[in-house]
């Protein structure tokens, strides 16, 4: 007979309960990190939209006018540099409107992305 050798490591068994209680704690922790992330990405934008209205209001205060173009809100200085749009990745897909009165240049802005809100709103009506 041979003596016996104790060997350190773990049977599949143990193993595979390892693997189980992980893949259950991540079923629990994945859909509430989408939903942080997907609420993020909501919360960024309503602040881009507040600071890029919030200048364009400053600019008609101003000048008594709208600005023709965001572009025109940087190289005023009222805005450092236009923010991106969080769901486009893109500086540039930021929708305007123009003054409801007729008028020319930039009265709001909107988002370009398409899609719905965590509460089933557009994004294009925040």
């Amino acid at each position: 007979m041979s003596p016996r050798r104790d060997r350190g490591g773990f049977t599949l068994i143990e193993l595979l309960v390892v693997m189980a209680i992980i893949g259950v704690l991540l079923s629990i922790a994945a859909p509430r990190y989408f939903n942080h992330v997907e609420k993020a990405r909501e919360g960024a934008l309503k602040q881009s939209l507040a600071v890029m209205r919030d200048a364009i209001d400053k600019f008609y205060a101003d000048t008594e006018h709208y600005p023709a173009s965001l572009d025109e809100l940087v190289e005023r200085r009222y805005l450092r540099s236009l923010p991106e749009d969080p769901y486009t990745g893109m500086r540039d897909s930021w929708q305007t409107e123009a003054p409801p009165e007729g008028g020319e240049g930039v009265f709001d802005v909107r988002s370009g992305a398409s899609g719905m809100t965590a509460n089933g709103a557009p994004l294009g009506d925040l």
